[in-house]
């Protein structure tokens, strides 16, 4: 548990921006002085997954333009209502790779802790916008039989922990997990997925810092950045309070179609990435999730974009382009010019 004296005295500050949040899209278009043509088409694909994005987050989009690629991540539009070819709801076959309720454990040696079904923001690619979460976390028995599995099977050595949001869980219960999971002796790695500390910087509080800074094992936070714009400086500021707990942050992004499949953008996102202390680690393809086929990027257009980013970038701010297969041993790694081959995460 989070020490009392190591509570965030603004603890309030974060949920309340996160109660503040953006759900009616009327409100999104009427905030950025958007074109009120599009509300019936928004209106209609936030029936099906609802919009859901913090002010702090909308304040980075440019006003007037609905091309904006921080405002076309989370505007529901009518692409989304179509039907494509190759697109489900399960896209990475989730369902057959959950042992016990809340945990997926796709590839040896890690596991996936879906802690909470809540999320920050509603990004309008995500591929478990239509997971089952009712199924997977209980709010009576939390976690019990995700920890019973990972503690059964001493082949898991890393746990991520995963959702949702994990950040939308308070400090408290944060540690409650953590603790649970330090009684399990063969974890020896956590790592954290997570989009709030972008979209939701506040939510970086002295007492998160804390939890870091105390986890018994090696950890990583994995940071979900797809364009440099969403950088600014109290994003900046919450990279660098987890970084000084002695974290590694790590950037996983998406390619989308509009957003960041330019190659001058990607390399300005690797290069404010660093220049806030993380490092790029993937550029995923879009997962195939029912809804969002007009962010797709085609694979040859991906492998070039990658093959000017190495040719102008050191290696080290050239993320790995990867697509994640159902029933694959590893995440599928595109080469610039070869075949793809898998390799392991």
């Amino acid at each position: 548990m989070i020490p009392a004296r190591h509570q965030d005295r603004h603890r309030e500050s974060w949920r309340e921006e996160l109660a503040e949040a953006i759900t009616d899209p009327a409100e999104l278009l009427g905030a950025l002085g958007l074109d009120p043509a599009l509300l019936t088409p928004a209106l209609a694909a936030a029936a099906r997954f609802r919009l859901r994005v913090p002010q702090a987050f909308v304040r980075r989009m440019r006003y007037g333009d609905a091309r904006d690629p921080l405002l076309r991540q989370v505007l529901p539009v009518g692409e989304e209502l179509l039907d494509a070819e190759g697109y489900s709801g399960d896209p990475l076959g989730e369902a057959a790779a959950n042992p016990a309720p809340g945990l997926l454990h796709k590839y040896h040696g890690r596991a996936l802790l879906v802690t909470t079904g809540a999320c920050a923001v509603n990004c309008r690619y995500c591929f478990r916008r239509e997971f089952r979460y009712d199924a997977q976390v209980s709010t009576g028995g939390r976690w019990r039989a995700a920890l019973e599995a990972i503690s059964a099977d001493p082949t898991i050595e890393e746990v991520i922990l995963s959702g949702g949001d994990p950040l939308s869980l308070s400090n408290e219960r944060l540690g409650s997990l953590s603790g649970s999971l330090a009684s399990i002796p063969h974890v020896r790695r956590l790592r954290v997925h997570t989009r709030t500390p972008v979209v939701l910087p506040a939510r970086v509080d002295e007492g998160f810092a804390h939890w870091l800074a105390h986890l018994p094992w090696p950890a990583a936070v994995v940071v979900h950045v797809n364009h440099a714009q969403e950088i600014d400086a109290p994003v900046a500021d919450a990279f660098a309070r987890m970084r000084a707990t002695g974290v590694t942050l790590l950037n996983q992004s998406v390619l989308l179609a509009g957003v960041n499949d330019d190659e001058g953008v990607l390399a300005a996102l690797s290069t404010a990435l660093f220049d806030a202390g993380v490092l790029p680690y993937y550029l995923h393809m879009l997962d195939r999730v029912r809804g969002a086929s007009h962010f797709e990027v085609a694979e040859a257009r991906a492998q070039g974009l990658l093959r000017g980013l190495a040719a102008r970038l050191p290696g080290y701010l050239v993320p790995r382009l990867v697509r994640e297969e159902a029933g694959a041993a590893g995440k599928t790694l595109i080469p610039l010019s070869t075949p793809p081959e898998t390799c392991k995460l």
